[in-house]
């Protein structure tokens, strides 16, 4: 992209698991980046259209992030209210993170692409750094995780990966009408990936599974934002039922290495004592 060393790259959802690490490898090649966010300036807020137009004024590309997911109804009018005005604006390289699996995200990305956008599509499994940077922090440093879900694989995909492959897209060309699945390199049940954990932070942490009754009184308890316990109970006793126990080489494809193994994360998270009581 040649407008970049002098036009920033709007990074919705710049605070976020990805777009905070997309926001520091842009920075640190030296390219500009605005933030977009409620605290951004100018402010930037999903639920507030007329924010959209001030927020990509003079921007080069924007990264799409979300908030708090695809899955959410009505997201998919949301994203595609946004790429329009996006296009209206002459801005047109748009990048969507996307997720494995769900419905609502998959009509995000046909909206994304029936905008007139030049668009590059990073649908995601389910991120390593949920298990650090999430609701599920507290649960490890416990010692016991229990959630809705069985002896289900997941390909877990680490957020370093992913701020690496929009990185790469948004820089280097020939990854416009290009749609990445990506995941981690080996499937992993939630059990599995609790006990790898537990191996790297040297602690016995238990996994349990509960009924999905269970985990919506959990989360209830936990006085979360709605849409925010409606996602979770959306992702755990929806998207979490094998429909995502397959690899993908989406990463390889963008990057020309094999993505982070999930062992790897742990090792290097739990350095961090974040999961310890």
């Amino acid at each position: 992209m040649n407008t970049t060393t002098t036009n920033p790259i709007l990074i919705l959802g710049g605070t976020g698991k990805t777009g905070r690490r997309l926001a520091e490898r842009l920075t640190a090649r030296g390219l500009p980046v605005r933030i977009g966010s409620r605290s951004g300036t100018p402010r930037f807020d999903w639920e507030v259209p007329a924010t959209w137009g001030p927020a990509m004024q003079g921007v080069s590309a924007v990264y799409i992030s979300y908030y708090p997911d695809l899955a959410v109804p009505g997201a998919a009018e949301v994203i595609g209210a946004f790429a329009r005005l996006a296009v209206q604006n002459g801005i047109t390289r748009l990048v969507l993170l996307s997720g494995r699996g769900e419905a609502e995200a998959q009509r995000s990305e046909e909206m994304l692409k029936a905008s007139g956008a030049d668009w590059t599509i990073l649908r995601c499994a389910w991120f390593s750094q949920n298990f650090s940077e999430g609701f599920l922090v507290e649960s490890l440093a416990e010692g016991e995780v229990a959630l809705p879900v069985g002896n289900v694989g997941e390909p877990f995909v680490d957020a370093d990966d992913i701020a690496d492959v929009a990185f790469a897209v948004l820089t280097e060309a020939g990854h416009i009408g290009q749609l990445y699945e990506l995941t981690g390199p080996r499937l992993l049940s939630f059990a599995d990936a609790v006990a790898e954990i537990g191996k790297a932070a040297g602690r016995d942490i238990r996994f349990v599974r509960i009924s999905h009754d269970e985990f919506t009184a959990t989360v209830a308890a936990h006085d979360l934002p709605p849409e925010f316990a409606w996602l979770l109970n959306e992702l755990f006793t929806k998207v979490l039922d094998g429909r995502n126990e397959t690899l993908t080489d989406g990463v390889q494809r963008v990057l020309g290495r094999q993505p982070r193994d999930f062992s790897t994360y742990a090792t290097e998270t739990a350095a961090s004592r974040i999961w310890s009581n």
